[in-house]
């Protein structure tokens, strides 16, 4: 059972609680499905370690031979290594740096991994079975380095290191060597990153970029996995902010500060606004039944006073047969998992017909509001301002496309893919 205390509790140094801030995967609605456990989880709070764990780039090695390669390794330091030919790598040596702390999240379950994050598909669901789809998300997919001081900075770097401590960048890899001489590259499906502005209270989309290894940002390339990288965009930072989204292609991650989370709404919140809704007592105009949303750790299953909302004109009512089409037509954009056609009973309007559920990760509310927008076409149901900011946030989606999506369940959203919900008061 989930608790209104939802900070990751298990993760709190009992001497050091500085909280830089927490990674949440979209698409979850506040847990997995299979249940929270271990570095497996839908949120990830990152503290301060009790002893600096981040490293700086020190030494670089010209290797021409197999057994230069074997001796630097063998010093046991991390190191990025950049295979330029058979012949050539370059191996670049980091050291202990006592001012940051380092977090790496990844597909691996190996123990340099901090975060482990499975593909999230469109439903909101876990891809546990690589015999369906091969994962997209990289074993050591990315890093975040946080230094350990004030205003506790947060950066992103792509790739992580493995099990011995090394990031590898293979003969096919994209790679170059900038104007300063330092080597970077890139990973197979890339790291995106999108810093919003002014989130939470005015939030205005930015532009999606590329992470490179050593936390350069650039350009999209044409395609996902391209070989040739883009554009350095000069001036850019990895610095995380409030807000900033990161793509591991296969799963998109909400990073929000620990100052941010002190300002948004908490689980407790969400209950009392839940509570208000249904303390308002609405009415299925057929069933003439009250409605009443089912409590957050509860909802994920139906139950008998469940809302449901027509799509087209946001009409509430409770579970009912009245209205059904003959025809199964389907409209385009309406989603995966779409109903039967119905028609409204109050305003004759023809669509889909879903169940409301309370949208229950209070990290992706860009406010406190009453909850009075449903997304398009699953039904989860925030406030106004969430709805909007997300149906109009495209992530991406594919080789090279962008889709905005249902921030509770990870659903492709129609146009505008949201509806303002339109309450039956009682008749009493």
């Amino acid at each position: 059972m989930n608790s209104p205390k939802r900070d990751g509790d298990d993760d709190v140094p009992v001497k050091d609680p500085v909280k830089y801030g927490e990674l949440v995967i979209l698409g979850y609605n506040g847990s997995l499905p299979s249940g929270d456990r271990g570095r497996r989880k839908s949120r990830f709070a990152l503290y301060r370690r009790a002893k600096a764990n981040g490293v700086k780039p020190s030494a670089v090695h010209i290797l021409n031979t197999p057994q230069d390669s074997k001796a630097v390794h063998s010093r046991g330091q991390h190191s990025i290594s950049f295979t330029l030919s058979r012949n050539q790598t370059v191996v670049v040596e980091y050291c202990h740096d006592n001012s940051t702390d380092m977090f790496q999240i990844g597909r691996s379950t190996e123990s340099p991994i901090d975060f482990v994050v499975t593909d999230t598909s469109g439903g909101g669901t876990e891809g546990d079975d690589p015999s369906i789809a091969p994962s997209t998300i990289s074993r050591f997919a990315c890093r975040v380095v946080c230094e350990r001081n004030p205003p506790y900075t947060a950066r992103i770097y792509a790739a992580g290191f493995d099990s011995s401590k090394n990031i590898f960048l293979g003969e096919k890899a994209t790679k170059w060597k900038n104007p300063d001489g330092h080597m970077d590259g890139l990973t197979t499906n890339g790291v995106l990153v999108m810093h919003p502005e002014g989130f939470p209270q005015d939030p205005k989309q930015g532009l999606w970029r590329e992470i490179s290894v050593c936390g350069d940002v650039y350009a999209l390339r044409e395609t996902r996995s391209g070989p040739n990288r883009g554009k350095l965009a000069e001036g850019e930072s990895s610095a995380l902010r409030d807000g900033s989204l990161v793509d591991l292609c296969g799963a998109t991650l909400l990073w929000r500060t620990g100052e941010g989370l002190m300002r948004a709404p908490t689980l407790r919140h969400l209950e009392a606004l839940r509570q208000e809704l249904n303390a308002s007592r609405p009415q299925c105009p057929v069933g003439l039944s009250t409605l009443a949303f089912p409590s957050l750790p509860r909802s994920h299953s139906l139950e008998e006073r469940q809302p449901w909302v027509y799509l087209t004109c946001g009409h509430v009512h409770g579970r009912h047969d009245w209205g059904q089409r003959s025809e199964r037509v389907e409209d385009p954009g309406e989603g995966e998992g779409s109903t039967k056609r119905r028609e409204c009973p109050l305003c004759r309007s023809v669509g889909p017909y879903v169940p409301l559920w309370l949208g229950s990760e209070p990290a992706v509310y860009v406010d406190a509001g009453a909850p009075t927008h449903a997304f398009v076409p699953c039904g989860h149901v925030c406030s106004e301002r969430t709805a909007k900011y997300w149906a109009e946030t495209p992530l991406p989606h594919g080789t090279h496309a962008f889709r905005p999506v249902c921030p509770f369940c990870s659903a492709a959203l129609g146009t505008p893919g949201w509806i303002r919900l339109i309450f039956q008061g009682p008749i009493d």
